[in-house]
């Protein structure tokens, strides 16, 4: 049978597969983690920026509660939000999302980014003058408060999101708990070859977000945006060989490499045609035609208004 699951630094064992939620409204989100928990997902990632945990938290006590799924076969994940950097910050933004989400303890908790911005009365964008209000806490300080949640038992593994070879560098060399994940965005048309050697021979488990290219999000239309990734003809082509989709094509190049793969819907055919994944197997030939459509491009660049973070990942000359 193909692998279904991978596991972490932490020896915990994690789905290849879990349901995203971010853009997921809190009119849509409760239907669509209940459908994702109905039709075999056990992962649902989440986070304190996507303001919807709590409608999140309402779907999981749902299914609980119907017989559906025990709480210990769930794999819940949320995040650090930038604004929480601070390390008095970490517990009390930690202990909101596991409110909201009415459990008592999560099974991952990553920090958002590199970046802190500063804690204004938990705005998520905090601006003055058109400018982010930045924090000039360092992610390492921040790390040590996660690892304390570890040591209290509130989270059973801890990770990073958005994070680049050179911070997870720096990270590995201080963590007394080494990230178990790094969340990032990863497709055809951003391929990060390095990152993704980096982090498999350091044990960290990568996570694709954005895996469709995140045709839904809301910020689209920069002159460089290139067409839907599920619309390539070279990712259609290669579906119509196994009788898939594009989107399952997509979602296939993550998991049979091990890496996890959190594909956002809230419509229950999508929902379950994003789980027919582990009944055929990509070619060599396959990987070596998605690769070739890497293009260096993003969906989610993280280019908020007048950001000025050392940490920014991917500026060229950015500082670790």
């Amino acid at each position: 049978a193909m692998a279904r699951t991978v596991t972490l630094l932490s020896n915990k064992v994690m789905p290849l597969l879990g349901l995203g939620t971010w853009q997921s409204k809190p009119g849509e989100v409760q239907k669509a983690v209940e459908a994702a928990i109905d039709n075999r997902y056990r992962y649902i990632d989440g986070a304190f920026s996507y303001q919807n945990e709590h409608e999140v938290g309402e779907a999981i006590q749902s299914r609980i509660k119907a017989g559906v799924v025990k709480r210990e076969e769930l794999f819940i994940v949320s995040k650090l939000w930038n604004s929480f950097h601070a390390p008095e910050d970490v517990k009390p933004a930690f202990m909101k999302t596991l409110t909201d989400l009415k459990l008592d303890y999560l099974d991952l908790y990553l920090m958002h980014s590199p970046m802190g911005f500063q804690n204004i009365n938990w705005e998520l964008v905090p601006q003055k003058d058109g400018k982010v209000l930045m924090s000039d806490v360092d992610y390492v300080d921040t790390w040590k408060a996660m690892e304390a949640l570890v040591e209290e038992g509130l989270v059973k593994s801890i990770g990073v999101s958005n994070f680049n070879i050179s911070q997870l560098k720096r990270l590995l060399s201080v963590a007394n708990i080494k990230p178990s994940v790094n969340q990032v965005e990863l497709h055809p048309y951003l391929c990060q070859p390095k990152l993704v050697e980096y982090c498999k021979s350091n044990g960290i488990v990568l996570t694709a977000y954005s895996p469709f290219g995140s045709p839904g999000r809301d910020f689209k239309g920069k002159e460089n945006d290139p067409y839907n990734l599920l619309n390539d003809p070279v990712i259609k082509e290669i579906g119509q060989t196994y009788g898939k989709t594009s989107a399952q094509v997509l979602l296939r190049y993550h998991v049979q490499r091990g890496i996890v793969v959190i594909p956002k819907s809230v419509t229950p055919s999508r929902i379950i045609e994003n789980t027919k994944i582990f009944d055929f197997s990509l070619t060599d030939e396959d990987f070596q035609k998605l690769e070739g459509l890497n293009r260096n491009w993003r969906a989610c660049a993280w280019d908020f208004v007048g950001l000025h973070s050392k940490h920014i990942v991917w500026r060229p000359n950015f500082s670790a």
